[in-house]
């Protein structure tokens, strides 16, 4: 048949009218088998996601060839109004502020005011890391790439929760104190803090502030109109989400999550409007405007920040993925044989997405208003799936099992726990002389905490972050629970104490009681010693 079909073809000229027929032919059938959504399957898609996962809002656009194949916005943009989300309501992107970041760097960069192996200490002379040879070899690069040799989220509680009183000028000081948990550029550790540094890197080359350079590099150029960075306006704008959280089976509005001073590293609030124009001009790497002629950066700094730099362990995963590392602002990977660059970004109450893939001209974003991760990765997956040709994958249930699966475990401890401590009273073991642990107790970065008896209880209290105010109940030996007077932070925590050889406290560290706790309350990295008796 193969041989009768080229002799056919031999025989007689095709016409101009045959080809144009096969081409589309050809052309729908890639589509039926590629069983790409349409966008009312999507509309679907989005609607059982949020249902599942209980996702008051959420915006999700897909661009495909140049062109936005779906935008849509659904639900409400807060459960205290039940005002509907639109096009032009503000998201919190959270670290997806990260590319810009990254670009603004990039823009600097091609104008020849720094490199990316810039020194650090060259533009800012105050800036210290734990280890001397570290600080003195740390570049503009290092700053970016999540290889600095800090902890995952070590820092952080020095810009979150966004109560903290905690200023740029202390917080470049503080970074000293940090200690390192691996080698210098050996290892993948996402932070947020190297960021920060970074948009002062900008500010400072720039000669202006991080937030007017972001809105005149990239809001203005690209018409980003709904695009944000300062927290007063994004509070006082009335078309803005409000975040959710899940607090014992029902929702609660969350608090903003870092402080000022963090934007550089998670504080951008955009539209899903603004949204694709940014994710367009990436796919058109970097250029926009009529024809293209306009660019926020060269080529080669768009491949660089698209370049593999920091290694990341992973698995082959849903997509046979081969390789996995972090660009400059982008997390970089392949997927079923496709360049992939994406990025997430978490908030109190709030996630997004935002995937690339180049070859196939392929850009999704997911914006909600509830903090289930499982939500967007669901939708993204399943367009992606559809490109790539996977037919019978549950995403929304896979990754709701998953969900499920993680919230027994966290409900298990917590059971647990709570079983202890009531097991504890009913026995009328004896518990520890309040007495002899109030205090004032001082970390090195994180600064002073509060122990006080109220009504015969230990009582929790920040002095920087007056989020971390809670009562503290006895758990076993000289480790106390302490419940925050805001549970929709879920992250309430041990914290076990030091004793002198008098019996009396003398410091005490902190960690954890959920593995669903959020990262950035990284307390690990405390180390609290009494300064006052």
């Amino acid at each position: 048949m193969y041989h009768s079909t080229i002799q056919i073809l031999h025989m007689k000229p095709i016409s101009l009218k045959t080809l144009v027929i096969l081409f589309l032919l050809l052309h729908f059938n890639h589509l039926v088998k590629a069983q790409v959504l349409s966008t009312s399957q999507i509309d679907s898609l989005v609607q059982k996601t949020m249902t599942t996962f209980d996702v008051p809002g959420m915006a999700v656009a897909v661009l495909k060839d140049g062109k936005v194949y779906h935008k849509n916005t659904y639900g409400v943009r807060s459960i205290k109004t039940n005002a509907e989300v639109n096009e032009n309501t503000l998201f919190g992107v959270a670290s997806n502020t990260k590319a810009f970041t990254a670009a603004a760097l990039g823009q600097l960069v091609d104008q020849g005011k720094l490199t990316w192996d810039t020194k650090v200490n060259d533009v800012i002379p105050e800036f210290k890391l734990y280890d001397p040879y570290v600080t003195s070899e740390f570049t503009v690069r290092d700053l970016i790439t999540h290889r600095s040799g800090l902890g995952l989220g070590a820092g952080d509680l020095m810009v979150f929760p966004a109560s903290n009183t905690t200023t740029l000028p202390e917080m470049i000081h503080n970074m000293r104190y940090l200690k390192p948990v691996s080698s210098f550029r050996s290892k993948f550790d996402y932070d947020n803090l190297l960021y920060i540094i970074a948009g002062e890197i900008v500010a400072r080359v720039s000669k202006t502030s991080y937030d007017e350079y972001i809105k005149e590099n990239f809001f203005k150029p690209l018409g980003m109109n709904r695009s944000l960075l300062s927290m007063a306006k994004i509070d006082a704008d009335a078309n803005r989400i409000d975040g959710h959280a899940p607090v014992k089976g029902k929702l609660e509005i969350t608090g903003y999550t870092f402080t000022q001073i963090a934007t550089p590293a998670a504080g951008i609030y955009a539209s899903i409007n603004d949204m694709s124009t940014w994710v367009q001009a990436q796919l058109d790497e970097g250029k926009y405007g009529a024809q293209l002629k306009d660019s926020l950066f060269s080529k080669k700094t768009h491949r660089e920040m698209w370049t593999p730099q920091t290694l990341i362990k992973s698995g082959r995963g849903s997509y046979n993925t081969h390789f996995s590392a972090y660009g400059l602002g982008w997390f970089l990977s392949d997927v079923n044989g496709y360049f992939q660059a994406t990025h997430t970004g978490g908030l109190l109450g709030i996630v997004s997405q935002v995937v690339i893939i180049p070859e196939l001209d392929l850009g999704i974003i997911v914006l909600t208003n509830q903090q289930s991760g499982a939500a967007f990765n669901a939708i993204s997956n399943t367009l992606k799936d559809g490109y790539f040709d996977i037919k019978g994958k549950d995403r929304i249930k896979a990754y709701n099992d998953r969900r499920l699966a993680g919230e027994r475990e966290e409900d298990s401890i917590v059971s647990a726990l709570e079983k202890d401590i009531a097991a504890q009273i009913k026995s009328k073991t004896p518990t520890p002389n309040p007495s002899d642990y109030i205090g004032t107790y001082k970390d090195p970065w994180f600064g002073d905490v509060m122990i006080s008896n109220q009504n015969n209880n230990l009582h929790f209290r920040s002095d920087k972050l007056s989020d971390l105010t809670g009562t503290m109940t006895f758990y076993k030996g000289t480790t106390y629970v302490v419940r925050w007077n805001d549970p929709s932070l879920k992250a309430d925590a041990f914290v076990t104490f030091s004793l002198d050889i008098e019996g009396k406290a003398n410091g005490f560290t902190m960690s954890p009681i959920s593995p669903l706790t959020d990262f950035s309350y990284d307390f690990q990295d405390l180390d609290f010693k009494k300064v006052e008796h």
